[in-house]
């Protein structure tokens, strides 16, 4: 019963700033179409559709709100003005009792918080949607944060999450625009991603590589992890004190060089990705901040590692002769890398794929370098393959939303910023230093003794592979005789779950008919039957027979 009230509480707040208006009506089936009309009996809310969805999912908590986060990270399936509002999300949310928080931090670490710490600060100096972190200072004197997972948050994300998955299915079934979109898929990826930030040894980790690749290094600086005292549900970290990135007035005060601070953003973004291949994919500005120590020579410092990115080598080699085929405007080698690196079919034809990148890029390039976004060049670039059905690269996405996040910033913080100058070189830097002898044979020493160990066994190896393919010759006939029932049994499965999600929307559309009684119901915790709408018990009905006789 909880579950269902959830549900409608969900859908009424869908229907309160008439989300429906954000899908096109004529791309909805007829029979959607009509379950969503009793939403026109509430007026659109005087926000654009980026803001209403914003609006939403604050209106429906935390794990709403890190869902909103992550389609925000998904350019290539939300449209720009819906990702540019969803970037607004904040994660400042009302914090749970300090005392209970300390008290989750003396069991886990099985000690006193006075024996472990020198100082505990019982005030929160932040809680986000997932945890909350207060300050301390160790007995040794170093001064830290300790960071918590919210108690019991896994089980509210997991029927939350639940809940995603059926409304997903359905936009997915029932829009004309649902399989192009993958909403399944983007609730598949919010599960993996958040569950992922409930580990704090997996952030302990990432920061703790990203610290030892930027080590001694002028350019970024991320705190020291303190092991001894860090869990699966606690994380001990050195505190920082340093000017958020974007306080610009801050930042001019002290008289910081914002070209160089601009400039020192794009090189840490290609050094992550092409020299360290392990990048820190959620660098918006809540988790950046700016040294104070030599404004004229600014220093990053990095904090919340829980979602970092790499790229395979035959990516990373494809991804940077793209760009600078892009820079020589030199559209056929952008094309024949598309299909040389697996990104679109083998059968696509280069051709067409040709003629559709020079008609995207060309009015692109006509302005000055310093006012084309290179994250944008990408995005569409990859929108452009999609239409030749280039798969989604998970790994290329979660690139570009951090190449769009360290642009966007480096043009607030210094507007002229040219980001292809600073590419350019560095790109063609990295191509020359990837084919030298020097780097063939780092590889050698590294994958040699696996080589040798393996030669001995090619011969056998290709005899198996000969007599593999003749055995699949001979049972050709019978497969294509499988394949045949499977797609009868597939058609079959179609037909029943289109009748069975036709049920669900016509129970979802009772209970949207429903919701004044309901909404009576919480009030007064009494709810009269007879107060729920005839067309409601109706709808319910529908539902129900369709649910029984789907076959």
């Amino acid at each position: 019963m909880a579950a269902f009230f959830r549900l409608v509480i969900i859908l009424w707040t869908l229907v309160r700033y008439r989300l429906d208006q954000i899908v096109p009506a004529a791309q909805l089936p007829w029979h959607v179409r009509l379950l969503l009309l009793p939403c026109k009996l509430w007026p659109a809310p005087k926000l654009n559709r980026g803001e209403r969805l914003r609006h939403a999912l604050e209106d429906l908590g935390p794990i709403f709100i890190k869902f909103g986060q992550l389609l925000s990270t998904r350019p290539d399936v939300i449209p720009a003005d819906i990702v540019l509002e969803l970037n607004r999300l904040q994660d400042k949310v009302p914090p749970f009792d300090s005392a209970l928080f300390r008290r989750l931090l003396e069991t886990a670490l099985d000690a006193p918080v006075a024996t472990t710490f020198k100082s505990y600060e019982e005030e929160p100096l932040a809680s986000a949607s997932v945890a909350q972190v207060h300050g301390a200072t160790l007995h040794s004197g170093e001064k830290v944060v300790i960071k918590i997972i919210r108690p019991g948050i896994e089980r509210i994300i997991e029927k939350d999450v639940r809940l995603l998955y059926v409304l997903a299915r359905m936009v997915e079934r029932y829009s004309i625009d649902g399989k192009r979109l993958r909403p399944v898929e983007v609730v598949e990826d919010y599960r993996t991603t958040i569950f992922d930030e409930l580990d704090l040894q997996r952030e302990a980790a990432n920061a703790s590589q990203l610290r030892r690749n930027f080590l001694h290094s002028p350019l970024l600086y991320v705190p020291e992890i303190y092991w001894d005292y860090t869990r699966s549900h606690v994380l001990v970290m050195e505190r920082i004190e340093g000017i958020p990135v974007n306080d610009v007035p801050a930042l001019l005060d002290q008289g910081t060089d914002m070209k160089a601070l601009a400039e020192r953003g794009v090189e840490i973004f290609f050094k992550q990705v092409f020299e360290h291949n392990f990048f820190h994919a959620d660098m918006h500005p809540g988790n950046i901040f700016v040294a104070q120590e030599n404004p004229k020579y600014p220093r990053y410092i990095a904090v919340d590692m829980a979602i970092v990115g790499s790229l395979t080598r035959e990516d990373q080699y494809y991804l940077a002769r793209n760009m600078l085929a892009m820079f020589r405007r030199d559209y056929r080698q952008v094309a024949e890398l598309h299909v040389q690196s697996g990104w679109v079919p083998e059968h696509t034809r280069v051709e067409e794929l040709e003629a559709a990148v020079r008609t995207v890029c060309e009015p692109i390039f006509e302005k000055p370098l310093k006012d084309i976004s290179f994250g944008q060049v990408l995005m569409s670039l990859f929108r452009t393959a999609r239409r030749f059905d280039m798969e989604v690269q998970p790994q290329l996405v979660l690139l570009q939303k951090t190449l769009l996040n360290i642009e966007g910033l480096g043009r607030q913080l210094y507007p002229d910023l040219d980001l292809w100058s600073t590419a350019h070189p560095f790109l063609e830097r990295w191509l020359k230093n990837h084919f030298n002898l020097k780097t063939v044979w780092a590889d050698f020493k590294r994958y040699g003794p696996e080589w040798l160990e393996k030669f001995p066994m090619v011969p056998q190896l290709i005899l198996s592979g000969l007599q593999q393919s003749q055995n699949l010759g001979d049972v050709a006939p019978q497969l294509r005789n499988i394949k045949t029932e499977l797609e009868h049994q597939r058609k079959q499965i179609t037909r029943s779950r289109r009748r069975a999600g036709v049920g669900l929307l016509a129970i979802l559309g009772a209970a949207i008919v429903a919701w004044p009684a309901l909404d009576a119901h919480l009030a007064v915790r009494h709810l009269d039957m007879q107060s729920i709408p005839t067309q409601s018990w109706g709808l319910l009905a529908l539902g129900a027979v369709l649910l029984l006789f789907r076959k």
